[in-house]
C-alpha cells in the first residue's frame, strides 16, 4: 500500500492505543531526530534524498535509533510506493510476490520502496532472489540491520548499495523526543526526569518512548520519580540537566585508573553503570585510558580493554559489566606510560607547522618502468635482504630527518622497548658511520 494513498487513519488497536513509539513516528525530515552525520544539511544521505537520487542502502545501527522512520520518511519524501517486508516472516515465495507486485509498479511509472526489516536474518539464497529485482530497478532496496552489514549481508547486494551507520541517540536528543511526547499522553513532566529516562534507554528511542508510556500510567497528570523508577525498575541517580555529572564521573574514573588507584576506580565505574550509563561507552573510554596512560609498559592493557569491549556487546547487561569491572582492575594496577601519547602528539605538532614535504623517492613504489626511471624506490633498502634486518636509510623527511618523538619510559615493558631503541639507534648510527 501507498504512504500516498487517501485512506483513513489506521484504528485503535483492540486493546487500546497503539503504542507512543509508533504515534511519535514523524511525518517530516525535519522533523527527523538524530544521526546529524548522515542527515545534517550537505551530508550523502540528505543530499540523495533531496535530490532525489536515492540508490539502494543499508542502514545499520543499534535498535531505536530510527530506521523504519527513515525509511518511512524516504518513501514519503520521494514519493515511492512503501512496501515492509519482515525478514523473520517472510521466505522466497513471499519475496517473488512482492517482487511482481513492484514490478508492475514500475511499469505504470510507479517507484517502489522494499523495506527489509533485520535483513541481517535473510539466508543466502534468501537475499539472492533481490538481485535481479534491485539490478533492473524494479525497486529501491532499503534494508534494516543491527549487525555489521560486512558480516551479514552478501557481497553482491552490498555492492549495489550504500551503507549508512547511524549511531545511538545521545541523551539531549531523546529527551526532545520525548518533550514531544508529553502533550500526546497528556502529561507534565520536568527535563530532569526525562533526561533519567533518556539516560536508561541507551540511546534506545523506543526504549524510551516504552518507558515514558510505562511511568506515565502510574502518575496523574505530572511524571513523578516514584512513577519513573518505578517504569526503570531502579534507582534515580544524580546525572545533572546539563550533563556535567556525566562527564564529571567518566573523568573520576579515568584520573582513578591513572592514579593506580583501584578501589575508586570501582567505584566510580559502579556508579556509572547504576545511573545507566552506556556501556559501549565506558568499554570505549577504557580502550583509551589502555592507549593513553599505559601504553607499551603493558601492550596486554589494550587487549584486555577491547576484550572486555567485546565481552559488554556479547554479553549485554548486566552480565557484561563484570568484564567492564576486570577491565579497570587491569588498567589500575598496569604500569603506566604516555610515552606514545606524547609522540604522537609531537607528530601532530610538527605536522601542522611543516610543510607538507613529498614521499622520499626511497620510500616510493615504483610498478611501471617509468616511475623508476623517474628514480621512484631508488635507494630503498629492504630490510630482509640485509644480514641484520638494519637499513640505515632515513624514513622521514629530509626537514625532520634525525628527529626524535617516541621516548619510552623505564616502567614496564617499556624499560625493555627502550633498550631495543637504543640498540636500533646505534647500529643504524653506526652503518652511517662506516
Amino acid at each position: 500500500m501507498s504512504l500516498f494513498d487517501s485512506t483513513p487513519p489506521e484504528p485503535e488497536h483492540a486493546g487500546g492505543k497503539r503504542p507512543l513509539a509508533e504515534r511519535m513516528r514523524p511525518e517530516r525530515l525535519e522533523d527527523y531526530i538524530g544521526q546529524e552525520h548522515v542527515l545534517g544539511p550537505g551530508k550523502p544521505l540528505r543530499r540523495q534524498i533531496e535530490r532525489d537520487e536515492l540508490s539502494s542502502i543499508i542502514l545499520w545501527g543499534p535498535p531505536g535509533v530510527g530506521k523504519t522512520t527513515l525509511a518511512k520518511l524516504i518513501a514519503r519524501v520521494t514519493k515511492c510506493e512503501f512496501i515492509p517486508f519482515s525478514a523473520v516472516l517472510s521466505g522466497i515465495k513471499e519475496i517473488k510476490a512482492v517482487m511482481a507486485d513492484a514490478e508492475k509498479l514500475r511499469r505504470m511509472g510507479h517507484r517502489t520502496i522494499l523495506f527489509i526489516d533485520e535483513i541481517h536474518r535473510f539466508n543466502k539464497a534468501q537475499q539472492d532472489a533481490f538481485l535481479p529485482y534491485v539490478e533492473r530497478g524494479d525497486i529501491i532496496l532499503i534494508g534494516a540491520t543491527t549487525e555489521n552489514p560486512s558480516f551479514e549481508v552478501i557481497s553482491a547486494l552490498l555492492s549495489r548499495s550504500r551503507v549508512y551507520a547511524l549511531r545511538g541517540l545521545t541523551v539531549p536528543e531523546i529527551v526532545t523526543l520525548l518533550g514531544r511526547a508529553l502533550p500526546v499522553i497528556p502529561l507534565k513532566a520536568s527535563t530532569e526526569l526525562l533526561e533519567q529516562i533518556a539516560i536508561y534507554s541507551n540511546g534506545d528511542a523506543r526504549q524510551a518512548y516504552n518507558t515514558l508510556d510505562a511511568a506515565a500510567a502510574a502518575s496523574a497528570g505530572e511524571l513523578t520519580e516514584a512513577a519513573v523508577q518505578d517504569a526503570m525498575q531502579r534507582k534515580v541517580l544524580l546525572y545533572d540537566k546539563g550533563g556535567e555529572e556525566h562527564f564529571n564521573l567518566i573523568s573520576a574514573l579515568h584520573k582513578s585508573v591513572r592514579s593506580s588507584d583501584v578501589d575508586a576506580a570501582l567505584y566510580w565505574l559502579t556508579r556509572m553503570l547504576e545511573a545507566g550509563e552506556d556501556r559501549l561507552y565506558i568499554a570505549r573510554r577504557l580502550i583509551r585510558m589502555a592507549s593513553e596512560d599505559i601504553g607499551l609498559a603493558d601492550p596486554r592493557a589494550l587487549e584486555q580493554a577491547v576484550a572486555a569491549m567485546q565481552a559488554v556487546h556479547f554479553l549485554g547487561i548486566p552480565e557484561g559489566d563484570l568484564a567492564l569491572g576486570q577491565a579497570a582492575i587491569y588498567l589500575s594496577i598496569a604500569p603506566k606510560s604516555d610515552a606514545a601519547y606524547r609522540a604522537m602528539g609531537a607528530i601532530h605538532q610538527d605536522v601542522e607547522q611543516t610543510i607538507a614535504e613529498p614521499v622520499p623517492m626511497q620510500l616510493r613504489n615504483a610498478p611501471t618502468r617509468a616511475m623508476k626511471e623517474w628514480g621512484y624506490s631508488e635507494g630503498y633498502q629492504h630490510a630482509h635482504k640485509l644480514e641484520d634486518a638494519m637499513p640505515d636509510m632515513e624514513c622521514l623527511p629530509p626537514s625532520l630527518a634525525g628527529h626524535r618523538y617516541y621516548f619510552p619510559t623505564d616502567r614496564g615493558m617499556e624499560k625493555r622497548i627502550g633498550e631495543r631503541l637504543e640498540e636500533i639507534r646505534r647500529l643504524k648510527e653506526k652503518k652511517r658511520e662506516g
